[in-house]
């Protein structure tokens, strides 16, 4: 594990091209600011050829859309490729709306994903396995969360992370679990887009995907333990705001004190 790539990250600065949904928008900005990336929000098709130009990384959010911004997506998920930019994909609610599944594949017909990032509903979903997914939360499933991630790796050719109390991470050979984290992670809407947007910062500053993702996955869970340990009694709004606090002031050595991965 390179935890030294934060420290990188805070340096080089990257700039990470968003296409986020409007929900969690000010979410993903913040957190990528806060940890030392710049992020770039954008909703206009006409601007991305010259945005992708100045940008280090992609992260496509299909959390909230309409057909226009499919067609903006497919555009950004095109150049990002024809650019050799990495590109994060993050398909909320694929395992729960057929249509959402419906526009992923169709889209990964035409751009090809570095890293999908989603939950155990819907990384099952992107590998036809059966799971009853809820909106955008993981579901209940019974089955291996290893080796559905494994699967899907394979199939879609990419890294995967499988978030969830433990993170599942893989290209599909190499395989990574996150132990760290907080239930709070749960009742922040926002924290998997912002962690969607910060694996593709490490992927600006890394060029092995599956390294810069499981670093990422440390870093993002780690910073959310610490940050309860250190303030107890956090609630869904007080976490929010020592999220972006621990994002910008936690060291690696802090982060080392409570890595937990295998």
């Amino acid at each position: 594990m390179k935890l030294a790539l934060l420290n990188e990250l805070r340096q080089q600065n990257p700039i990470v091209f968003n296409i986020s949904n409007f929900v969690t928008v000010q979410d993903v900005a913040n957190g990528l600011n806060a940890l030392g990336a710049s992020p770039i929000m954008s909703e206009e098709v006409a601007e991305a050829d010259e945005l992708l130009d100045i940008s280090s990384a992609v992260c496509l959010n299909l959390g909230a859309f309409t057909q226009r911004q499919v067609e903006q997506i497919r555009t950004v998920g095109k150049l990002a490729n024809e650019k050799h930019r990495p590109l994060v994909v993050d398909p909320v609610a694929v395992g729960a709306v057929a249509y959402r599944k419906q526009v992923a594949t169709k889209l990964f017909q035409e751009f090809h994903p570095d890293v999908i990032r989603g939950n155990a509903g819907e990384i099952a979903a992107l590998a036809d396995v059966s799971w009853q997914a809820k909106g955008i939360d993981a579901g209940e499933g019974d089955g291996d969360l290893v080796a559905i991630a494994q699967a899907c790796a394979q199939k879609l050719a990419c890294t995967v992370i499988l978030s969830g109390p433990t993170d599942v991470i893989t290209d599909g050979t190499r395989t990574v679990k996150v132990m760290n984290g907080t239930p709070l992670f749960q009742v922040h809407v926002g924290s998997g887009d912002m962690l969607s947007s910060i694996v593709a910062a490490f992927c600006a500053v890394e060029d092995d995907y599956f390294e810069a993702a499981q670093t990422a996955c440390l870093v993002f869970a780690a910073i959310g333990e610490l940050i309860t340990k250190k303030t107890p009694n956090l609630a869904a709004g007080s976490f929010t705001v020592q999220l972006l606090d621990g994002l910008q002031l936690t060291t690696v050595d802090e982060i080392k004190t409570v890595a937990a991965y295998q």
